[in-house]
């Protein structure tokens, strides 16, 4: 069994890093879903409401809330795959829970890009200026609000994702067959070549 977690701001690639494990058969929970989904049983549209219902869950059932209601959806990808990949990790507190829930077999993997990368990212999606039509300056501090600086601090191993989506895949590839060690090995190979 293993679980692995992503974190990193609007940008950073942690779809693009889902689309990577979808591609090698390995089941994605992606904890907006979550949202989405309470967002629905309010009668709201997620595409407005997403932040609003995003810290209401977090108010009204602590701040663990949405990794609490993502373990069972990760323990049932379970029965049937080795490697479950949760997209979406905001605070510190979740990674707590899921570090609680599965132990040595949890890896957090933070996915970084500095602001001017991932707000041409964020601008290319063609989507105004985010998903739900936030400044991706606003954008981000509603996450940090989260706590998401203290899960990327947590993280077991980071990510650079500066260069080329290729090269990014290529990485997050070599991080799911080999693990940190592999990445580790790999980021060091390109290193030297520069």
């Amino acid at each position: 069994m293993r679980v692995i977690g992503t974190v990193g701001l609007p940008g950073s690639g942690k779809s693009e890093a889902a689309s990577v494990a979808e591609e090698l058969g390995i089941p994605v929970v992606t904890m907006g879903d979550v949202i989405r989904q309470e967002c629905r049983d309010r009668g709201l549209d997620p595409a407005e409401h997403h932040g609003e219902i995003a810290g209401a869950l977090r108010e009204e059932n602590g701040p663990d809330a949405i990794a609490q209601r993502s373990l069972p959806i990760i323990e049932a990808e379970l029965a049937d795959a080795e490697t479950v990949l949760v997209d979406g990790i905001r605070a510190g507190v979740e990674v707590e829970r899921f570090e609680e829930a599965f132990g040595e077999a949890f890896t957090l993997v933070s996915i970084e890009a500095p602001f001017e990368v991932r707000a041409e990212r964020v601008e290319a999606r063609g989507r105004d200026n985010t998903d739900d039509g936030e400044a991706l300056r606003e954008r981000d501090e509603r996450e940090r609000g989260f706590g998401m600086d203290e899960a990327i601090a947590r993280a077991d191993v980071s990510v650079e994702n500066t260069t080329t989506l290729e090269a990014f895949h290529e990485k997050i590839r070599t991080f799911l067959n080999e693990g940190v060690e592999g990445l580790e090995r790999e980021q060091d190979e390109q290193e030297q070549k520069v």
